[in-house]
């Protein structure tokens, strides 16, 4: 029997790679000789530098940049297993956790850092980059990060302006001839996962800014910065980012990495289910196996196990879920090719006392379900 387990993280308890372990020793109790792939998996967000490292067999790499606010920090980023292909998470070098809640200011905060990871990741000889955007404390635009690869963004006496969302009111040109030549040699793939706007309503100051430190005030001064942004960038970048779905995404970061890195903006998942060869995997198999923490009607909206049931269903294979706990609406996912929900839960128990046991809770869960699917063999 093969067996694919392809699960996210369950938060604050299980990595992707140690929630497959854990699945794997509880199948191997009912089917010893079971072939079991292990394909550790993410959704762009948080984690997801390790389970592609994990599922490809790469290496984690440890920098020393600039913070969002220009302290050095230590951030990570992973090198797949091809050699050639980085992955980075914004939230490394720019992102929310590393300020303290009081010192949070958008108008001062920077993608600097993320672009020091970019230039470092060109350095070891990457060409192709995965970027996950989010939890960033920024409202650049992506400016910083751009900065960091060499493009100049320019006053009106022609000198350059500082970091962050503030420092873009003072934006009157920007020189790209500087940009980092390997940049043009180089592929980028965004993960995004919002459709909003760089401006407006919608935009990523008025949706994301106040949860960054943004007060109304700040907000309004942020959303007319971008918007002086975006009008320099169609006129001395050529990219036309004020409108594209995404562009908001991470404090417009979505927006500066089609402008600079003429990236391409696609859903979290399927970036790390083509990164992970999980289609490659999955032909074959008898059984699919995801989970994460929590499923429920928001798993449908692009989470990895809904992405792992839908590939999986497009070989006519069956995906069941093991979850940390079950929401409402699940059985929205029962049209994308999830075939049942299984909670890890198997008695009552608190939460802390079920992340506490969750490699055993885990193991136990996928033995039932082997159990179960492979009865005719376990009857012999």
């Amino acid at each position: 029997m093969k067996i694919v387990l392809a699960p996210d993280s369950y938060k604050g308890s299980l990595s992707a790679k140690e929630a497959c372990e854990a699945m794997e020793l509880g199948i191997r109790r009912a089917l010893p000789d079971a072939e079991i792939l292990k394909v550790p998996m993410a959704d762009g967000g948080e984690g997801t530098v390790q389970s592609l490292v994990d599922a490809t067999g790469g290496s984690l790499h440890t920098v020393q940049v600039q913070g969002p606010l220009g302290s050095p920090v230590e951030a990570v980023y992973g090198i797949l297993g091809d050699g050639a292909t980085a992955v980075i998470e914004a939230a490394e070098a720019s992102g929310l956790t590393l300020i303290e809640p009081i010192n949070r200011n958008p108008l001062l905060a920077s993608t600097y850092g993320t672009g020091e990871l970019i230039r470092h990741a060109l350095d070891k000889g990457c060409r192709t980059f995965i970027i996950g955007l989010g939890g960033s404390a920024t409202n650049d635009g992506g400016a910083g990060m751009a900065q960091a690869l060499g493009v100049r963004l320019l006053d009106s006496e022609g000198g350059a302006i500082g970091l962050g969302g503030g420092a873009l009111a003072d934006l009157a040109s920007i020189d790209v001839s500087q940009l980092d030549p390997r940049i043009g040699e180089s592929r980028f793939t965004v993960a995004c996962d919002v459709n909003n706007p760089l401006c407006g309503p919608q935009g990523a100051s008025a949706v994301f800014g106040p949860q960054k430190g943004a007060t109304p005030d700040i907000v309004r001064q942020l959303d007319m910065n971008l918007e002086r942004f975006a009008a320099v960038v169609l006129r001395d970048a050529g990219a036309d980012i004020l409108n594209l779905p995404g562009a908001g995404a991470a404090g417009g970061m979505g927006g500066g990495s089609v402008a600079f890195l003429r990236a391409e903006l696609k859903p979290g998942v399927d970036i790390v289910i083509e990164a992970a060869q999980l289609a490659k995997h999955v032909q074959g198999a008898d059984l699919v196996i995801s989970g994460e923490g929590q499923c429920d009607f928001q798993t449908e909206r692009g989470k990895t196990p809904y992405g792992v049931a839908r590939t999986a269903r497009q070989y006519g294979v069956p995906c069941v879920l093991i979850a940390g706990s079950i929401g409402k609406g699940i059985e929205v996912l029962y049209d994308s090719g999830v075939l049942s929900v299984f909670s890890m839960v198997d008695k009552p128990m608190t939460l802390e006392q079920a992340m506490e046991e969750a490699p055993r809770l885990a193991a136990d869960a996928a033995e039932r379900i082997v159990r179960l699917f492979a009865r005719p063999v376990l009857l012999r």
